[in-house]
């Protein structure tokens, strides 16, 4: 079950925000912005961090009811588009993928030689006894942006298969874990790497490998002539469906029945802030970009 923090005011009849996010922004969420908006309105904030793609459906089907929904690509938006539950969502942060890896695994040096460009990437990650850690694409959209990863890889490289030579199959038991849960497996020890986004990585403070923009989903620029060049095909509740890569672009949005909309709407405002985005840089973020998906005056 996803862990729920409860921060702010304590006194009683105070609001309670209620912000549901990508989970690889936990630390940002729960560590920063949430509890300084919540100290700054006299009010509760409850973060709840899944896979977005996960989340999404979790809204629309009505099993949770958060004031605001921030994800990752648009793709999760998408669904509470079609569901009538956001009007509008706005960019508030920008990130990229990379390579993180554990500084006390066995492989150590050899990430970090390849950190500095001494080494390939791809060849350490498939050296034998590597683990690798992911997040399922099914559920989460970075377990889908790895798989576009190594996909470009294999592109930018000119090296066929790469892809499945180190993840193997699209949905491989060993590497999958929750979203949550990986960057901390990798903390312990319990994996040698794993994917990442930049911004997650760095607000963990663990070391990583950074990829060309190529590969690294980070430039909308590229989008259209080089990242939309690959694809592939996801199972999700029986349905066959072909994902495409998006720019890993956040955005925060305020549900049409959000409990707070007025609160869930401040809170976005302030995501969008100097204030706010000095937050998302002090961890890892980089700007904003693209346009408002939707309609402007949600919330």
């Amino acid at each position: 079950m996803p862990l729920a923090l409860t921060l702010g005011a304590a006194q009683a009849g105070a609001e309670d925000l209620y912000v549901a996010y990508a989970g690889s922004m936990g630390a940002v969420m729960d560590l920063h912005l949430g509890p300084e908006f919540a100290k700054a309105h006299q009010v509760q904030y409850r973060g709840e961090g899944q896979g977005a793609y996960g989340l999404a459906r979790l809204i629309a089907d009505h099993k949770i009811r958060p004031d605001v929904f921030v994800s990752i690509t648009p793709g999760p938006i998408e669904i509470l588009q079609q569901a009538g539950l956001v009007r509008a969502a706005y960019p508030v942060a920008s990130t990229q993928m990379c390579i993180a890896y554990s500084p006390d695994s066995p492989y150590a040096k050899e990430f970090a030689a390849a950190a500095q460009g001494r080494k390939p990437w791809y060849e350490v990650l498939q050296m034998p006894g590597v683990s690798f850690g992911r997040t399922d694409p099914r559920t989460d959209p970075q377990g889908q942006n790895i798989i576009f990863t190594m996909l470009l890889a294999e592109r930018y490289y000119h090296i066929p298969d790469l892809a499945k030579k180190i993840l193997g199959s699209q949905t491989n038991p060993q590497q999958i874990f929750t979203e949550p849960s990986l960057l901390a497996r990798l903390k312990s020890g319990q994996l040698a790497a794993s994917s990442g986004y930049l911004s997650a990585v760095s607000s963990q403070k663990l070391p990583c490998i950074k990829l060309p923009p190529e590969i690294n989903l980070s430039d909308p620029r590229y989008a259209k002539d080089w990242y939309d060049k690959v694809q592939f095909t996801i199972t999700v509740d029986g349905k066959e469906k072909v994902v495409h890569p998006q720019p890993l672009v956040f955005y925060a949005a305020v549900l049409t029945d959000a409990p707070h909309p007025k609160l869930g709407q401040e809170f976005v405002d302030y995501l969008r802030s100097a204030a706010g985005q000095k937050q998302f840089r002090d961890n890892g973020y980089s700007a904003p970009h693209g346009p408002t998906l939707g309609t402007a005056g949600a919330g």
